[in-house]
Formats: structure tokens, C-alpha cells, sequence
């Protein structure tokens, strides 16, 4: 009976609210992945993303482990670089992220942009003075989306080979890496806030308004809810009062379902929109993978409450999406041109090679 009671967690407002928000952006940045591949492949400029090959793919977990222990042990002299760099990178994804709304704009009412550059300008520049965290969210969830659109492998075994890879990275490092180094790694880059450079500059020209501009911030490298969500948290308290998911518990996934949403459309020359994707539900992959990510993340939540303990979200995440999508196919004979990426191959209106969109790893 108690631990029915302590899963009864799960519904509350801030890991509901959790779920729901994780589940939407992989799927959106998997759909947005897809459609990006066709425009690309349209205007024929390809170039714009990059494709991983096996050896880069299988590079991601080790250089991903460098950055870990770099933060872990240089956090505190490189966050203000850091701070500055998201900022940048987050005005470029939040643009991405709009510009197709704005084409709608501009195709419905014949303007030009009207305010997507504008907007993630004034959005990263509020973050940068109020350090809230539904900004923060914002540019993480921008950060995810344009890293699945703009990364891609060509093939499931390549996919899965890095997936397990980062399974067995996840486990290390939440798990194991106490052992080596003192504490928990993982947890203690991801409950770090950076320096804002910006009240450092507000701080040395004695600007006004200076206590209106938060002295620390948590970089958009995870989505967080206040575990009050209701009552809110005032931004800048302590990190433990936060729920957090890191972005690449939801970009990795994404990758996946990015692949065998390709795969679905290439497969079936379906158009694709979402109300395609609902009407074809038996026969598509994504429908097996997207309940699996969903299951997997309410079982790493559903761990953490139980063993009041951190988990990584990958050791439930990767075996719940990886595998029914494996299992299906294999069913369905599909396996080998999933597999090898034969059918990703075949082009949608030209003969050129178009890979899958996916994403790279973000700590």
C-alpha cells in the first residue's frame, strides 16, 4: 500500500506536467526532423545538416563523458563562457523553431518574418535577466527540436549502436561515478546554475536595476518544474526544488523516432501531417515507439520515487523504444531495410541520398 501511495507521485501537477511536455517535444522534434529532410531536400541544399557515421556516432558517448568531467571539475571558471554561448545558440534554435510559423505568417497575410527573430531575440534576453524557468524551458525545448533536425544518421543499426552506447553511459555516470570521483557526476553538473555574465557586466558599470537581473541561471540544457508548480518557485532557489529531465533524455529518443518516422513516410509515400499519422496508426512504427518512450519515462520516474534516488532515464527510455521498434519489424520483415537504411535511401522527389534526421548528445 505504500508504494502505491508514493506512485500516486506520478500524477500530481509538476512530473504530469513532466511527461506530457517530454512526450510532445520528442515527438515534435521527430516530426519537425521529417519535415525539415523535405524542405531540404526540395531547395537541395542537404549540406545544411550533418550526417554521422558510424565512428562519429560511436564518438558522441566518449566526448559527451569529456564534457561531463570538464564541467564537473571547471563549472565554476567556464559558466559565464557558457552561459554567453547558449544564449547565442539559443537565439538560433528558438528561430528555427518559429520560422515555420512565421512562413505561415508571411504566406496567409503577406508579411516578412514578422516576429520570430524579434521573439527569440526578446526571449533570450529575458531569460538572461529573469532566469525563469518557463524561459528556460522554452530554449531548451527550442535547442532539442533544431539539434534533431540538424543531425542525422543513416540507419537503425548505426541508431542502436549509439543508443546502447549512451544506455551504458547513462548507467556510469548516475550509478558508478561516485565511486570514482567523489560524488555523483551526472547529478552534480545537472544541479549546477552558471554565473549570468550579464548581471557581471550590470555589476561592474554600476547599471540601475542591477537586483532586477538574477545572479545565476540554469542553462537550458534541461527542462525544469517546480515541484510546487501550483504554488511556483521563485527562480534561483536551490535546484532541489525542482524536477528535471535532461534534453538528451528526450533528443535521443527522438532520434529514434525520427528514423522510423522517415521510414514510415518513405515507406508508404504517405504526405506527411499529423492527421495522416492518426488515421495510420496500425501500420506505423512511430506509434510503437512514441507509447514505449512514454512508458519508459513514467518507469524512470516511477524508480526515482520508489528508491528516492536519482535514475537515468535512458536505462528504461532506450529498452521501451528501441525495442518494440526491433521486435515490430522483425515481425513485419522490415528489419533489414531498417537495418541497412536501404529504403531511407530512396529519395521522395529527387535521387539524391537523404538521411535521417537525429540528434547529437546533450549532457
Amino acid at each position: 500500500m505504500e508504494t502505491l501511495w508514493t506512485l500516486l507521485y506520478l500524477l500530481e501537477p509538476a512530473p504530469a506536467t513532466l511527461i506530457l511536455t517530454a512526450v510532445t517535444v520528442t515527438f515534435a522534434s521527430a516530426f519537425r526532423a521529417l519535415n525539415y529532410a523535405k524542405e531540404m531536400e526540395k531547395s537541395d541544399f542537404s549540406e545544411s545538416s550533418i550526417t554521422l557515421d558510424t565512428s562519429q556516432a560511436l564518438m558522441i558517448p566518449v566526448m559527451s563523458s569529456c564534457s561531463l568531467l570538464l564541467m564537473f571539475y571547471l563549472f565554476s571558471s567556464v559558466s559565464q563562457l557558457l552561459t554567453a554561448f547558449t544564449a547565442i545558440a539559443s537565439v538560433s534554435s528558438l528561430f528555427f523553431w518559429l520560422s515555420p510559423y512565421a512562413l505561415y505568417i508571411k504566406s496567409q497575410l503577406g508579411l516578412s518574418d514578422p516576429f520570430s527573430r524579434a521573439a527569440a531575440l526578446i526571449t533570450v534576453v529575458a531569460w538572461l535577466v529573469s532566469g525563469h524557468w518557463v524561459l528556460n524551458n522554452l530554449l531548451g525545448i527550442s535547442i532539442c527540436i533544431a539539434f534533431v533536425s540538424h543531425v542525422r544518421l543513416p540507419n537503425i543499426k548505426t541508431c542502436a549502436m549509439l543508443l546502447l552506447c549512451l544506455f551504458v553511459y547513462d548507467i556510469f555516470w548516475v550509478f558508478f561515478s561516485e565511486r570514482f570521483f567523489g560524488a555523483n557526476v551526472m547529478v552534480t553538473v545537472a544541479t549546477q546554475q552558471a554565473s549570468n555574465p550579464v548581471h557581471t557586466v550590470a555589476n561592474s558599470l554600476n547599471l540601475p536595476g542591477l537586483e532586477l537581473i538574477t545572479k545565476k541561471l540554469e542553462l537550458p540544457v534541461k527542462i525544469v518544474f517546480p515541484r510546487n508548480l501550483l504554488g511556483g518557485v521563485v527562480p534561483g532557489v536551490n535546484a532541489s526544488d525542482f524536477m528535471m529531465l535532461g534534453l538528451g533524455d528526450m533528443a535521443i529518443p527522438a532520434m529514434l523516432l525520427a528514423l522510423i518516422l522517415c521510414f514510415d513516410h518513405r515507406k508508404t509515400r504517405d504526405v506527411v501531417n499529423l492527421f495522416d499519422l492518426k488515421s495510420s496508426k496500425g501500420h506505423k512504427y512511430i506509434w510503437y515507439a512514441l507509447p514505449g518512450y512514454a512508458i519508459g519515462l513514467v518507469s524512470a520516474l516511477a524508480a526515482g520515487a520508489l528508491t528516492h534516488s536519482p535514475q537515468p532515464a535512458l536505462l528504461y527510455l532506450v529498452p521501451s523504444t528501441l525495442g518494440p521498434v526491433i521486435f515490430v519489424s522483425w515481425r513485419r520483415k522490415d528489419l533489414a531495410e531498417l537495418w541497412e537504411g536501404s529504403a531511407l535511401s530512396n529519395p521522395i522527389e529527387k535521387s539524391h541520398e537523404i538521411d535521417i534526421c537525429v540528434w547529437i548528445r546533450l549532457i
